[in-house]
């Protein structure tokens, strides 16, 4: 695209991750060219780009962490690392060709709707405007980092970093570092730091329900069957997608999850030695409530004389030191948040404008917990789309199988609005509330509802993240769109049922 003052675009994708990668590619395959990717980083691969702690790792299995339509048949190993998933992003980001219709640095400060033409005008970090018929969003749900507030922290003279803006240039080798959060990062980091830092003080404020990677290399001789036959690596996805579909039984009837959780609990006392560290990394609510994680190295990480698993909260940083409430006081030369991401979306985007009919703000809409048709499209907003949205997070199964399916069915919406010779389509309001009310009650009696608090809601306790059953039955459900769900819009007849 060339600079100007106002730019002309049919689709306008915000995000250069996984989804807008995905987005792109099928609209260049659907012979549509009339794109932009607007990415507010100086490259591609969202989560992959920020996320280059050491350690880092995928809890999807490879082959299912990839896109069905742009293979990759020499994963190295069973579940990648970060630098081979971001390799791969770069890789479909040249065989595609995708660099001339991204435009990076490039931040989209609000959005607005007019009813009048049927379009976005959206306003960017450089102060030019873009006016798009539609807008999608895929900037993902993990990509603002949790920062928790230290009583003292403007006091620490040491490093801070957060785990997704990890320094590299800074030698943890004879230091004493402190590492607060026992997430899905700082299970990774923790066991890759532990050798280097002198002493690592591990703070917990939850214990986490860890389970055994099923890890192994990729032989050679299997590497070259998936390239040479396409069914075998199709075969091989399948197994490893049904497999992971099996898993939403103990979640949805939470009583059978005891079975897994005895082996989990013994997979504790197996690997730790100190039986009071054990006790202490035991959780104590159902498994699968929080977010199970997945490491052979987490645990074994304790038995090391130099790591100190810390359960007290803490009181407060002074300039050289970690103070907790019980008095005691760590000298410490570094401070690494593994504390997360801000998930829920109105507090991520309290930031961004977005304005749709009749001058609703989203932040508005969504003020009681985020909500849209199945996560893709939500009422009172025309022609905004969005991918991983509200309620189709998985935490069983790849999110990149939820990506496609929603590509898909955006497509389908934007065929239908040049079919019937509309300008914009919107989800009706009751379609949309009855489809949320339907998606609550299946999560009712849940493992994730069990008594918990976890990233997966809002306060109040309201799960705002979760697809709450098969991802089977949400491609199903996505399949083929319902033009009864939806009303068309046009410029000079106003709002039609489709």
């Amino acid at each position: 695209m060339q600079n100007s003052q106002q730019q002309n675009i049919q689709i306008a994708i915000i995000g250069g991750g996984f989804g807008g990668i995905a987005m792109a590619i099928r609209l260049l395959q659907n012979n549509i060219q009339d794109f932009v990717i607007l990415e507010k980083a100086d490259d591609f691969g969202g989560t992959w780009r920020e996320n280059q702690y050491p350690g880092a790792a995928c809890d999807v299995q490879s082959h299912m962490y990839s896109l069905s339509f742009a293979p990759k048949t020499d994963w190295s190993k069973r579940y990648a690392e970060a630098p081979e998933i971001f390799s791969y992003i770069q890789g479909l980001i040249e065989g595609f060709e995708l660099k001339p219709y991204a435009r990076l640095k490039c931040e989209v400060h609000s959005a607005e709707y007019s009813e009048q033409d049927c379009q976005w005008r959206l306003i960017l970090n450089n102060g030019e405007v873009l006016i798009a018929q539609y807008v999608i969003f895929a900037s993902g749900p993990l990509h603002v980092p949790q920062i928790p507030h230290i009583q003292g922290i403007e006091n620490f003279k040491g490093k801070v970093f957060h785990s997704s803006q990890w320094d590299h240039q800074y030698d943890l080798q004879g230091k004493n570092v402190a590492s607060i959060g026992t997430g899905g990062s700082a299970i990774q980091y923790i066991p890759e730091i532990a050798p280097e830092a002198q002493q690592l003080y591990v703070f917990q404020r939850t214990a986490a329900w860890v389970i055994p990677r099923d890890e192994r290399l990729y032989k050679g001789l299997e590497k070259k069957l998936f390239a040479k036959f396409d069914w075998f690596r199709k075969l091989h996805r399948a197994r490893l997608y049904w497999s992971n579909e099996s898993r939403v039984v103990p979640i949805v009837k939470p009583f059978t999850m005891k079975y897994a959780q005895k082996l989990a609990e013994a997979f504790i006392r197996y690997q730790v030695k100190d039986k009071t560290t054990a006790k202490k990394l035991t959780p104590n609510y159902i498994m699968g409530c929080k977010r199970i994680l997945v490491s052979n190295k987490y645990f074994p990480s304790f038995n090391r004389k130099n790591v100190e698993l810390v359960t007290d909260n803490i009181q407060e940083l002074t300039a050289d030191s970690i103070i907790t409430k019980d008095g005691r006081i760590r000298k410490i030369d570094c401070l690494i948040y593994g504390t997360g991401f801000i998930t829920d979306p109105r507090i991520y985007l309290k930031s961004f404008n977005c304005t749709g009919l009749n001058g609703l703000e989203l932040k508005d809409a969504w003020k009681d917990g985020a909500e849209s048709y199945y996560g893709v499209t939500t009422k009172g907003f025309p022609n905004l789309f969005q991918l991983l949205g509200p309620n189709t997070v998985l935490a069983h199964n790849s999110v990149v199988f939820m990506i496609e399916s929603q590509v898909e069915y955006i497509l389908q919406m934007m065929q239908l609005v040049g079919k019937t010779h509309s300008n914009a389509i919107v989800v009706k309001d009751q379609v949309q509330d009855q489809f949320n009310q339907h998606v609550q009650n299946m999560l009712n009696g849940t493992v994730w509802q069990s008594g918990c608090v976890s990233w997966y809601q809002q306060d109040g306790g309201k799960n705002f993240a979760l697809w709450p059953t098969y991802t089977w039955k949400y491609w199903l459900n996505t399949k083929k769109l319902n033009p009864a769900d939806y009303l068309l819009l046009t410029k000079s007849k106003g709002t039609r049922a489709a």
